[in-house]
């Protein structure tokens, strides 16, 4: 019954998790790729509409990048449910690797194979190591079902039972020694010769 509730609990905290690190992960790209605050301070009116309609237009495009960089992840988080990998290391590995695949998958130009090192790269991936450590910190610490959190409890084992006397072969034990009388008046009791 315990296997099955970490079940039930693994089925909310990882979406959990992986919300957090979607969330992570667009905040470092729109805090680190755009300066937004450059571009507000010198814009009248005009340009503030088109900077709110290019805004939004990036926003899709940056969700649709989230949202592969961690269907990508998510083979790095099946992994690590399957086999219980509890690492920081790994899962924000598995952020890092996961950006840098999905912003191949998303070349800047039509005919470009792969996106060059810029600066772009450098915040997506930087946004996948920003992710992965959000879903470590939500859901990848206690990965794995199967395996519970600290260490098993053992119930201690049973007391071992007194050695039982042994059967002598000649014949029945013989009684103890009767215990020594004393007189009436006396306060201690008589030795026997």
């Amino acid at each position: 019954m315990d296997s099955l509730l970490r079940l039930l609990l693994r089925f909310l905290v990882v979406p959990l998790g992986v919300m957090a690190g979607m969330i992570t992960t667009m905040l470092v790209v729109i805090i680190g790729y755009w300066d937004i605050g450059a571009l507000v301070s010198g814009a009248d009116v005009g340009h503030a509409v088109l900077l709110l309609d290019a805004l939004s237009a990036a926003v899709f495009v940056l969700t649709a990048l989230v949202m592969m960089m961690w269907a990508i992840a998510a083979i790095g988080i099946l992994f690590a449910e399957t086999f219980a990998v509890r690492s920081w290391i790994f899962h924000v590995a598995n952020g890092a690797a996961s950006a840098w695949l999905a912003a191949w998958l998303f070349p800047t130009y039509a005919d470009q194979t792969a996106p060059p090192m810029d600066e772009a790269t450098f915040y997506v991936v930087a946004a996948g190591l920003a992710g992965g450590l959000a879903y470590w910190l939500v859901a990848g610490w206690s990965a794995g079902f199967w395996k519970p959190l600290g260490r098993a409890v053992v119930a201690p084992l049973p007391a071992p039972a007194p050695p039982s006397a042994p059967a002598s072969a000649a014949g029945p034990v013989p009684a103890a020694p009767a215990a020594p009388s004393s007189s009436p008046g006396s306060p201690l009791p008589t030795r026997m010769p």
